[in-house]
Protein backbone atom coordinates (compact mmCIF):
# COMPACT_ATOMS: atom_id res chain seq x y z
CA UNK A 1 0.00 0.00 0.00
CA UNK A 2 2.88 2.37 0.88
CA UNK A 3 4.52 1.94 -2.53
CA UNK A 4 1.17 2.31 -4.31
CA UNK A 5 0.67 5.64 -2.53
CA UNK A 6 4.15 6.81 -3.55
CA UNK A 7 3.44 5.83 -7.15
CA UNK A 8 0.18 7.75 -7.31
CA UNK A 9 1.65 10.75 -5.49
CA UNK A 10 4.57 10.88 -7.94
CA UNK A 11 2.26 10.41 -10.93
CA UNK A 12 -0.08 13.14 -9.69
CA UNK A 13 2.83 15.52 -9.05
CA UNK A 14 4.30 15.01 -12.50
CA UNK A 15 1.01 15.32 -14.35
CA UNK A 16 -0.12 18.31 -12.27
CA UNK A 17 3.06 20.18 -13.15
CA UNK A 18 3.27 19.00 -16.76
CA UNK A 19 3.35 21.83 -19.27
CA UNK A 20 0.06 22.41 -21.09
CA UNK A 21 -0.67 22.01 -24.78
CA UNK A 22 -1.72 25.02 -26.80
CA UNK A 23 -4.45 25.42 -29.39
CA UNK A 24 -1.73 27.17 -31.44
CA UNK A 25 1.25 25.37 -32.98
CA UNK A 26 4.20 27.49 -33.99
CA UNK A 27 7.03 25.58 -35.71
CA UNK A 28 10.39 24.93 -34.12
CA UNK A 29 13.32 26.96 -35.42
CA UNK A 30 14.74 25.84 -38.76
CA UNK A 31 17.09 27.51 -41.20
CA UNK A 32 15.78 29.25 -44.30
CA UNK A 33 16.60 31.97 -46.78
CA UNK A 34 16.89 35.53 -45.62
CA UNK A 35 14.96 36.86 -48.61
CA UNK A 36 11.93 34.73 -47.76
CA UNK A 37 11.65 36.63 -44.46
CA UNK A 38 12.26 40.10 -45.85
CA UNK A 39 15.97 40.39 -45.11
CA UNK A 40 18.86 41.10 -47.46
CA UNK A 41 21.66 38.55 -47.84
CA UNK A 42 23.92 41.29 -49.17
CA UNK A 43 23.35 43.44 -46.09
CA UNK A 44 23.65 40.50 -43.70
CA UNK A 45 27.11 39.92 -45.17
CA UNK A 46 28.18 43.11 -43.41
CA UNK A 47 27.97 41.11 -40.18
CA UNK A 48 30.59 38.73 -41.58
CA UNK A 49 32.90 41.70 -42.12
CA UNK A 50 32.26 43.08 -38.64
CA UNK A 51 32.96 39.73 -36.93
CA UNK A 52 36.14 39.09 -38.90
CA UNK A 53 37.42 42.61 -38.22
CA UNK A 54 36.67 42.26 -34.49
CA UNK A 55 38.75 39.08 -34.35
CA UNK A 56 41.55 40.62 -36.43
CA UNK A 57 41.64 43.61 -34.07
CA UNK A 58 41.68 41.31 -30.99
CA UNK A 59 38.38 42.65 -29.70
CA UNK A 60 37.28 39.02 -29.21
CA UNK A 61 38.83 35.61 -29.99
CA UNK A 62 35.65 34.15 -31.48
CA UNK A 63 31.97 34.83 -32.11
CA UNK A 64 28.83 32.87 -32.83
CA UNK A 65 26.13 35.11 -34.31
CA UNK A 66 22.54 34.03 -34.90
CA UNK A 67 19.56 35.92 -36.34
CA UNK A 68 15.96 34.77 -36.52
CA UNK A 69 13.21 36.51 -38.50
CA UNK A 70 9.59 35.40 -38.54
CA UNK A 71 10.51 32.11 -36.87
CA UNK A 72 13.23 31.24 -39.41
CA UNK A 73 16.97 31.19 -38.76
CA UNK A 74 18.39 33.44 -41.49
CA UNK A 75 21.95 33.85 -40.19
CA UNK A 76 23.92 31.39 -38.08
CA UNK A 77 27.72 31.51 -38.28
CA UNK A 78 30.83 30.98 -36.17
CA UNK A 79 34.06 32.95 -36.47
CA UNK A 80 37.45 32.59 -34.81
CA UNK A 81 38.61 30.32 -32.02
CA UNK A 82 37.02 28.49 -29.12
CA UNK A 83 40.44 28.09 -27.50
CA UNK A 84 43.49 29.85 -28.91
CA UNK A 85 45.98 28.01 -26.70
CA UNK A 86 44.86 24.59 -27.93
CA UNK A 87 44.02 25.76 -31.45
CA UNK A 88 40.37 24.67 -31.27
CA UNK A 89 38.25 26.41 -33.91
CA UNK A 90 34.86 27.73 -32.78
CA UNK A 91 31.80 25.90 -34.09
CA UNK A 92 28.33 27.36 -34.21
CA UNK A 93 26.82 24.68 -31.96
CA UNK A 94 29.45 25.16 -29.26
CA UNK A 95 28.26 25.74 -25.70
CA UNK A 96 28.77 29.02 -23.84
CA UNK A 97 28.40 30.01 -20.20
CA UNK A 98 25.42 32.36 -20.48
CA UNK A 99 25.63 33.63 -16.86
CA UNK A 100 23.01 36.38 -16.38
CA UNK A 101 21.06 35.20 -19.40
CA UNK A 102 19.95 32.55 -16.90
CA UNK A 103 17.88 35.28 -15.23
CA UNK A 104 15.22 35.30 -17.94
CA UNK A 105 14.75 31.54 -17.65
CA UNK A 106 14.45 31.76 -13.87
CA UNK A 107 12.02 34.65 -14.19
CA UNK A 108 9.98 32.60 -16.65
CA UNK A 109 9.79 29.79 -14.11
CA UNK A 110 8.60 32.28 -11.48
CA UNK A 111 5.85 33.51 -13.78
CA UNK A 112 4.75 29.96 -14.59
CA UNK A 113 4.15 29.41 -10.89
CA UNK A 114 2.43 32.81 -10.66
CA UNK A 115 0.08 31.68 -13.44
CA UNK A 116 -0.82 28.66 -11.30
CA UNK A 117 -1.94 30.98 -8.50
CA UNK A 118 0.84 30.00 -6.12
CA UNK A 119 1.54 33.57 -4.95
CA UNK A 120 0.98 37.27 -5.68
CA UNK A 121 3.78 39.46 -7.08
CA UNK A 122 3.65 41.80 -4.11
CA UNK A 123 3.77 39.06 -1.49
CA UNK A 124 6.70 39.51 0.90
CA UNK A 125 9.38 36.92 0.21
CA UNK A 126 9.48 36.24 3.97
CA UNK A 127 6.11 34.53 3.58
CA UNK A 128 7.96 31.73 1.75
CA UNK A 129 11.54 32.19 3.03
CA UNK A 130 11.11 33.36 6.67
CA UNK A 131 14.79 34.32 7.02
CA UNK A 132 14.04 37.53 5.07
CA UNK A 133 11.70 38.85 7.76
CA UNK A 134 12.65 42.22 9.31
CA UNK A 135 15.06 43.42 6.62
CA UNK A 136 17.77 45.90 7.65
CA UNK A 137 19.52 48.72 5.73
CA UNK A 138 23.28 49.19 6.02
CA UNK A 139 24.10 52.32 8.03
CA UNK A 140 27.83 52.16 8.86
CA UNK A 141 30.64 49.68 8.15
CA UNK A 142 33.71 49.68 10.40
CA UNK A 143 37.30 48.68 9.63
CA UNK A 144 36.99 45.39 11.55
CA UNK A 145 34.07 44.31 9.32
CA UNK A 146 31.31 44.95 11.85
CA UNK A 147 28.46 47.21 10.82
CA UNK A 148 25.40 49.08 12.04
CA UNK A 149 21.97 48.82 10.43
CA UNK A 150 18.58 50.45 10.58
CA UNK A 151 15.21 48.80 9.89
CA UNK A 152 13.90 48.85 6.34
CA UNK A 153 10.66 50.75 5.82
CA UNK A 154 9.02 47.81 4.09
CA UNK A 155 9.54 44.14 3.29
CA UNK A 156 11.16 42.70 0.17
CA UNK A 157 8.54 41.41 -2.26
CA UNK A 158 8.77 39.00 -5.15
CA UNK A 159 8.34 41.95 -7.53
CA UNK A 160 11.32 43.68 -5.89
CA UNK A 161 13.48 40.59 -6.36
CA UNK A 162 12.64 40.05 -10.01
CA UNK A 163 13.20 43.74 -10.88
CA UNK A 164 16.46 44.26 -8.92
CA UNK A 165 14.86 46.80 -6.60
CA UNK A 166 15.05 44.69 -3.42
CA UNK A 167 18.19 46.41 -2.11
CA UNK A 168 20.13 43.12 -2.05
CA UNK A 169 23.67 43.46 -3.43
CA UNK A 170 25.90 41.29 -5.65
CA UNK A 171 28.98 40.51 -3.61
CA UNK A 172 32.18 40.36 -5.59
CA UNK A 173 30.77 42.34 -8.55
CA UNK A 174 28.90 44.88 -6.41
CA UNK A 175 29.57 48.55 -7.17
CA UNK A 176 29.84 49.30 -3.45
CA UNK A 177 33.07 48.12 -1.78
CA UNK A 178 31.31 47.89 1.58
CA UNK A 179 29.01 45.17 0.28
CA UNK A 180 31.87 43.32 -1.38
CA UNK A 181 33.54 43.14 2.04
CA UNK A 182 30.37 42.17 3.90
CA UNK A 183 29.44 39.43 1.43
CA UNK A 184 32.97 38.03 1.41
CA UNK A 185 33.12 37.87 5.21
CA UNK A 186 29.69 36.18 5.31
CA UNK A 187 30.82 33.54 2.80
CA UNK A 188 28.19 34.34 0.17
CA UNK A 189 28.54 32.32 -3.02
CA UNK A 190 28.54 34.79 -5.92
CA UNK A 191 27.70 33.74 -9.46
CA UNK A 192 29.48 30.38 -9.86
CA UNK A 193 31.23 27.74 -7.82
CA UNK A 194 32.65 24.23 -8.01
CA UNK A 195 32.28 23.85 -4.24
CA UNK A 196 29.64 21.79 -2.46
CA UNK A 197 26.95 24.30 -1.58
CA UNK A 198 23.26 24.60 -2.43
CA UNK A 199 21.25 27.62 -3.46
CA UNK A 200 19.23 27.18 -0.24
CA UNK A 201 22.34 27.50 1.93
CA UNK A 202 23.59 30.55 0.04
CA UNK A 203 20.22 32.33 0.06
CA UNK A 204 19.65 31.78 3.77
CA UNK A 205 23.05 33.33 4.53
CA UNK A 206 22.23 36.20 2.18
CA UNK A 207 18.95 36.84 4.02
CA UNK A 208 20.85 37.80 7.19
CA UNK A 209 22.82 40.61 5.51
CA UNK A 210 21.92 44.31 5.23
CA UNK A 211 20.41 45.93 2.14
CA UNK A 212 21.67 48.82 0.04
CA UNK A 213 18.40 50.72 0.40
CA UNK A 214 14.72 50.34 1.16
CA UNK A 215 13.03 47.77 -1.10
CA UNK A 216 11.48 49.41 -4.16
CA UNK A 217 13.44 52.65 -3.74
CA UNK A 218 16.22 52.15 -6.31
CA UNK A 219 17.55 49.72 -8.93
CA UNK A 220 20.53 47.76 -7.61
CA UNK A 221 21.70 44.82 -9.70
CA UNK A 222 21.55 41.92 -7.30
CA UNK A 223 21.43 38.29 -6.35
CA UNK A 224 17.67 38.61 -6.07
CA UNK A 225 17.18 36.17 -8.95
CA UNK A 226 19.18 33.58 -7.00
CA UNK A 227 16.75 34.14 -4.14
CA UNK A 228 13.95 33.44 -6.61
CA UNK A 229 15.76 30.27 -7.71
CA UNK A 230 15.41 28.96 -4.17
CA UNK A 231 11.86 30.36 -4.00
CA UNK A 232 10.99 28.19 -7.03
CA UNK A 233 12.27 25.15 -5.15
CA UNK A 234 10.16 26.05 -2.12
CA UNK A 235 6.96 26.62 -4.12
CA UNK A 236 7.31 23.71 -6.55
CA UNK A 237 8.89 21.15 -4.22
CA UNK A 238 11.47 20.40 -6.94
CA UNK A 239 15.20 21.16 -7.25
CA UNK A 240 15.70 24.12 -9.58
CA UNK A 241 17.53 22.09 -12.22
CA UNK A 242 14.70 19.56 -12.31
CA UNK A 243 12.06 22.28 -12.61
CA UNK A 244 13.93 23.86 -15.52
CA UNK A 245 14.42 20.51 -17.23
CA UNK A 246 10.84 19.25 -16.94
CA UNK A 247 8.90 22.51 -17.23
CA UNK A 248 10.91 24.63 -19.69
CA UNK A 249 13.98 23.07 -21.30
CA UNK A 250 12.66 19.66 -22.37
CA UNK A 251 9.28 21.00 -23.53
CA UNK A 252 11.09 23.56 -25.72
CA UNK A 253 13.66 21.03 -26.96
CA UNK A 254 16.56 22.93 -25.36
CA UNK A 255 18.80 19.89 -24.92
CA UNK A 256 22.04 21.92 -24.86
CA UNK A 257 21.06 24.11 -21.89
CA UNK A 258 22.25 22.89 -18.48
CA UNK A 259 23.59 23.98 -15.13
CA UNK A 260 26.14 21.18 -15.38
CA UNK A 261 26.82 19.64 -18.77
CA UNK A 262 26.47 15.91 -19.43
CA UNK A 263 29.84 14.32 -20.15
CA UNK A 264 28.94 13.88 -23.82
CA UNK A 265 28.79 17.67 -24.19
CA UNK A 266 31.99 18.62 -22.31
CA UNK A 267 34.11 18.98 -25.45
CA UNK A 268 31.72 21.64 -26.81
CA UNK A 269 32.22 24.05 -23.91
CA UNK A 270 34.02 27.19 -25.11
CA UNK A 271 37.04 28.37 -23.14
CA UNK A 272 36.86 31.70 -21.32
CA UNK A 273 39.74 33.82 -22.66
CA UNK A 274 41.36 37.20 -22.05
CA UNK A 275 43.92 39.22 -23.99
CA UNK A 276 47.41 39.51 -22.51
CA UNK A 277 50.43 40.98 -24.29
CA UNK A 278 48.53 40.83 -27.56
CA UNK A 279 47.66 37.13 -27.22
CA UNK A 280 44.48 35.35 -26.14
CA UNK A 281 45.09 33.15 -23.10
CA UNK A 282 42.84 30.99 -20.96
CA UNK A 283 41.29 32.97 -18.12
CA UNK A 284 42.82 31.88 -14.80
CA UNK A 285 41.05 30.67 -11.66
CA UNK A 286 39.95 33.68 -9.59
CA UNK A 287 37.07 33.60 -7.10
CA UNK A 288 35.66 30.87 -9.35
CA UNK A 289 36.99 28.18 -11.67
CA UNK A 290 35.82 28.76 -15.26
CA UNK A 291 35.39 25.00 -15.63
CA UNK A 292 32.49 24.99 -13.13
CA UNK A 293 30.00 23.66 -15.77
CA UNK A 294 31.98 20.41 -16.10
CA UNK A 295 33.82 19.88 -12.79
CA UNK A 296 33.42 20.17 -9.03
CA UNK A 297 30.51 19.18 -6.81
CA UNK A 298 27.79 20.39 -9.23
CA UNK A 299 25.28 21.22 -6.48
CA UNK A 300 24.85 25.00 -6.85
CA UNK A 301 21.92 25.91 -9.08
CA UNK A 302 22.35 29.66 -9.51
CA UNK A 303 19.13 31.04 -10.94
CA UNK A 304 20.89 34.31 -11.64
CA UNK A 305 24.01 33.08 -13.41
CA UNK A 306 24.44 29.30 -13.55
CA UNK A 307 23.36 28.05 -16.98
CA UNK A 308 25.33 27.21 -20.11
CA UNK A 309 23.70 27.06 -23.54
CA UNK A 310 24.04 27.45 -27.30
CA UNK A 311 22.96 30.28 -29.56
CA UNK A 312 20.23 28.12 -31.10
CA UNK A 313 18.87 26.91 -27.76
CA UNK A 314 18.60 30.45 -26.45
CA UNK A 315 17.00 31.62 -29.68
CA UNK A 316 14.41 28.88 -29.18
CA UNK A 317 13.64 30.25 -25.72
CA UNK A 318 13.27 33.80 -27.09
CA UNK A 319 11.12 32.60 -29.99
CA UNK A 320 8.67 31.24 -27.42
CA UNK A 321 8.36 34.82 -26.14
CA UNK A 322 7.89 36.25 -29.64
CA UNK A 323 5.15 33.63 -30.11
CA UNK A 324 3.42 35.04 -27.01
CA UNK A 325 4.38 32.08 -24.82
CA UNK A 326 3.99 29.09 -27.15
CA UNK A 327 6.29 26.95 -29.29
CA UNK A 328 5.60 23.71 -31.16
CA UNK A 329 2.17 23.41 -29.59
CA UNK A 330 3.47 23.75 -26.02
CA UNK A 331 2.19 26.67 -23.94
CA UNK A 332 4.82 27.94 -21.48
CA UNK A 333 3.19 31.28 -20.61
CA UNK A 334 -0.01 33.08 -21.55
CA UNK A 335 0.03 36.01 -23.96
CA UNK A 336 -1.48 38.15 -21.20
CA UNK A 337 1.31 37.21 -18.80
CA UNK A 338 3.98 38.21 -21.30
CA UNK A 339 2.22 41.52 -21.86
CA UNK A 340 2.35 42.10 -18.10
CA UNK A 341 6.02 41.08 -17.91
CA UNK A 342 7.06 43.58 -20.58
CA UNK A 343 5.47 46.53 -18.78
CA UNK A 344 7.43 49.10 -16.76
CA UNK A 345 7.74 47.59 -13.28
CA UNK A 346 9.96 50.24 -11.64
CA UNK A 347 8.20 53.52 -12.41
CA UNK A 348 10.47 56.54 -12.87
CA UNK A 349 13.64 54.96 -11.47
CA UNK A 350 15.08 54.74 -15.02
CA UNK A 351 13.35 57.85 -16.32
CA UNK A 352 14.94 59.19 -19.51
CA UNK A 353 17.19 56.20 -20.24
CA UNK A 354 15.36 54.86 -23.29
CA UNK A 355 14.52 51.56 -21.56
CA UNK A 356 12.45 50.35 -18.65
CA UNK A 357 12.72 47.27 -16.44
CA UNK A 358 10.16 44.54 -16.93
CA UNK A 359 9.79 41.27 -15.02
CA UNK A 360 12.58 39.43 -16.85
CA UNK A 361 14.10 41.84 -19.33
CA UNK A 362 15.18 45.38 -20.05
CA UNK A 363 12.63 46.76 -22.54
CA UNK A 364 13.11 49.52 -25.14
CA UNK A 365 10.62 52.38 -24.80
CA UNK A 366 9.66 55.10 -27.29
CA UNK A 367 12.71 57.21 -26.50
CA UNK A 368 14.98 54.18 -26.94
CA UNK A 369 13.47 53.43 -30.34
CA UNK A 370 13.83 57.04 -31.42
CA UNK A 371 17.49 57.17 -30.33
CA UNK A 372 18.26 54.48 -32.93
CA UNK A 373 20.18 51.22 -32.90
CA UNK A 374 18.21 49.55 -30.11
CA UNK A 375 15.32 48.12 -32.08
CA UNK A 376 11.61 48.85 -32.11
CA UNK A 377 9.43 49.87 -29.20
CA UNK A 378 9.06 46.79 -26.98
CA UNK A 379 12.37 45.16 -27.92
CA UNK A 380 13.62 43.19 -24.93
CA UNK A 381 17.22 42.39 -24.08
CA UNK A 382 19.90 41.30 -21.61
CA UNK A 383 23.42 39.88 -21.55
CA UNK A 384 25.84 37.75 -19.58
CA UNK A 385 29.01 38.07 -17.48
CA UNK A 386 31.15 36.28 -20.08
CA UNK A 387 30.26 38.72 -22.88
CA UNK A 388 27.11 37.25 -24.38
CA UNK A 389 24.20 39.40 -25.61
CA UNK A 390 20.71 39.00 -27.01
CA UNK A 391 17.70 41.04 -28.08
CA UNK A 392 14.27 40.21 -29.45
CA UNK A 393 12.09 42.68 -31.37
CA UNK A 394 8.38 41.73 -31.24
CA UNK A 395 7.39 44.27 -33.92
CA UNK A 396 9.92 43.09 -36.50
CA UNK A 397 9.81 39.45 -35.27
CA UNK A 398 13.61 39.45 -35.05
CA UNK A 399 15.96 37.73 -32.59
CA UNK A 400 19.65 38.58 -32.47
CA UNK A 401 22.14 36.57 -30.42
CA UNK A 402 25.87 37.15 -30.04
CA UNK A 403 27.86 34.50 -28.16
CA UNK A 404 31.41 35.22 -27.02
CA UNK A 405 33.35 33.95 -24.04
CA UNK A 406 35.74 36.53 -22.65
CA UNK A 407 36.72 38.52 -19.58
CA UNK A 408 38.37 41.93 -19.32
CA UNK A 409 37.49 43.02 -22.88
CA UNK A 410 35.56 46.19 -22.08
CA UNK A 411 35.50 48.85 -23.45
CA UNK A 412 37.32 47.86 -26.65
CA UNK A 413 34.89 45.13 -27.76
CA UNK A 414 32.38 46.95 -29.99
CA UNK A 415 30.60 43.91 -31.41
CA UNK A 416 27.47 44.25 -29.28
CA UNK A 417 26.29 47.66 -30.50
CA UNK A 418 27.52 47.09 -34.04
CA UNK A 419 25.63 43.79 -34.28
CA UNK A 420 22.37 45.44 -33.19
CA UNK A 421 22.71 48.12 -35.85
CA UNK A 422 23.69 45.68 -38.58
CA UNK A 423 20.73 43.40 -37.88
CA UNK A 424 18.33 46.32 -38.19
CA UNK A 425 19.82 47.62 -41.44
CA UNK A 426 19.47 44.18 -43.06
CA UNK A 427 15.66 44.36 -43.05
CA UNK A 428 14.58 44.63 -46.69
CA UNK A 429 10.79 44.42 -46.81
Amino acid sequence: MKYLFIFFFTFYSLTSFAQTKSINTSPVLVEGSASSTGMSDERLARIDVMCKEAIKQSQVPGIVALIVRNGTIVYYKAFGMANNESGRVLKRNDIFRIASQSKAITSTAVMMLWEEGKFKMDDPISKYIPEFKNAQILDSLYADGTYLTKPAKNEITIRHLITHTSGIGYGVIDNDDRFRRIYKKAGITDLFTAKKITIEESVKKLAKLPLHHNPGEKFTYSEGIDVLGYFIEVISGMPLDEFFRTRILDPLGMDDTWFYLPKSKHNRLVTVQKIENGKWINYPVTFYDTNYPIKGKKTFFSGGAGLSSTAKDYATFLQMYLNNGELNGIRILSRTTIQFMMGNQIGDIWKGLGVHQGLAFKVVNQKGQDMGGAGSLGTFEWGGYFNTQYFADPKEKIIGILMKQTQDTKPFDETDWKFRQLVGQAIDD
